[in-house]
């Protein structure tokens, strides 16, 4: 039995082509940070199981959550803004009942994910060449960190071949309002912690990210949105070193 978990916060424009591509998993289970759209409505004409659960800046512990509410075997998480092909239905579907598998051991898979980005596909850059653990066995690991969490499952993974489709933020002003939202909650996940930060960082991190995503990484070769993504994602550490300094230096 396959469990597919999907956090919410006001998901509707992306929910139904998200549910539509999970149809095929023996249960789908809705963590919803007490959206104020047709979310949780959209979700239950679907069939899916709905839990009300606060995110509380906490992504980690909203996954956990919802791994206490799974009853697979196998769990798969998905964002709302992310796919799933036929070609990856059926390659999770054939790989978790394989003998191989068995022999192997395996506790998980990482999948590999496209971004689409305003009609095009990133082939390079920071999004270019991402792996992400988000299938694996229910009782052997936990998600770590607030913010950018990773799941820790315990014992040998695989890898998949066939990628998760990600359609994120189809506008600038989504994009901005992700990034300050997340920086938010990674700045203080940093000042909590005693992390300091000084002038040269806030400078030449960022500026040495954009060269990393856009020349070495090839984020060039995407075009115009290549570029308007190595600039974004710049910002973004920008945001984080900007928010912590900003903190630190109320309580000096």
């Amino acid at each position: 039995m396959i469990s597919a978990i999907i956090l919410t916060k006001n998901e509707e424009k992306n929910i139904v082509d998200c549910l539509e591509s999970l149809k095929w998993c023996d249960e789908i289970v809705i963590i919803d940070d007490n959206s104020e759209d047709r979310t949780v409505e959209i979700a239950q004409k679907f069939g899916a199981k709905i839990f009300k659960h606060s995110l509380d800046d906490d992504f980690s512990k909203q996954r956990n959550f919802g791994l206490k509410k799974a009853k697979g075997d196998w769990i798969l998480f998905i964002d709302a803004d992310e796919r799933i092909a036929e070609e990856l239905k059926n390659e999770i579907e054939n790989v978790i009942s394989s003998q191989i598998l068995l022999q192997q051991n395996l506790r998980g898979f990482y999948i590999r994910r496209t971004d689409i980005l305003w009609g095009k596909k990133l082939k390079h850059g920071e999004t270019g060449n991402i792996k992400l653990l988000r299938l694996a066995k229910k009782n052997f690991g936990k998600w770590e960190d607030k913010v950018h969490e990773r799941w820790r499952v315990k014992g040998p993974v695989g890898e998949l071949k066939n990628p998760l489709i990600h359609c994120p933020h189809q506008t600038i002003s989504e994009y901005l309002t992700e990034i300050n939202f997340y920086t938010d909650i990674r700045a203080n996940e940093l000042h909590k912690e005693g992390v300091r930060i000084y002038w040269m960082s806030i400078i030449l991190y960022p500026a040495g990210k954009f060269m990393l995503n856009y020349f070495i990484k090839k984020g060039v070769l995407d075009g115009l949105p290549g570029l308007i993504v190595a600039i974004l994602m710049s910002f973004h550490s920008f945001l984080v070193r900007g928010k912590l300094w900003f903190m630190n230096s109320k309580n000096e």
